[in-house]
């Protein structure tokens, strides 16, 4: 059975329950580590996840997972934040935090300035989502607004700001 595969299952086995307590799964690992193999489901709530939340919501999915038995090697389950770097993964996030710090990465290099240096990394405050098109403001000297492709993302995650 692929990776893929194993965290399809494990996505539609705990969702129901995530979507009950109120959460929302952010993101979802399965790799090999140092000390064995590691399921890590990053989960969020509005106003930020607890403690408490992940230990309960640890408690449960670990029964399920335990009578369902999707994953044929032994692992450890972990159910964390996803942190204040908290990755971007679904369209609705670049509207829910609209207004906040952001690194988004494309696959493919964007001509911001016409000048034909494309560039992939762009660092800025998020203005939202239209028309399939994710807006960055950046914090650079020349503050471009850069629209990338939803497509196109590589990889998106909010930045920390002091």
């Amino acid at each position: 059975m692929t990776q893929q595969t194993v965290l399809d299952r494990v996505r539609a086995l705990v969702l129901p329950i995530l979507e009950e307590k109120g959460c929302e799964l952010v993101d979802i690992e399965y790799k090999r580590e140092s000390h064995g193999w590691v399921l890590r489901l990053y989960i969020d709530e509005p106003g930020g996840v607890t403690l408490d939340t992940c230990v309960e919501v640890s408690r449960e999915i670990s029964v399920l997972l335990e009578v369902e038995d999707p994953i044929e090697t032994a692992y450890n389950l972990e159910v964390s934040s996803p942190g204040l770097d908290r990755p971007l993964t679904r369209a609705a996030d670049y509207e829910r935090f609209a207004g906040r710090l952001a690194k988004i990465k494309s696959r493919v290099a964007i001509d911001i300035d016409g000048k034909g240096r494309g560039r992939k990394t762009f660092v800025g405050t998020l203005g939202g989502l239209c028309d399939g098109k994710v807006l960055i403001e950046l914090k650079d000297k020349n503050g471009f607004r850069v629209e990338v492709p939803l497509e196109d993302i590589e990889k998106a995650n909010l930045e920390i700001e002091f």
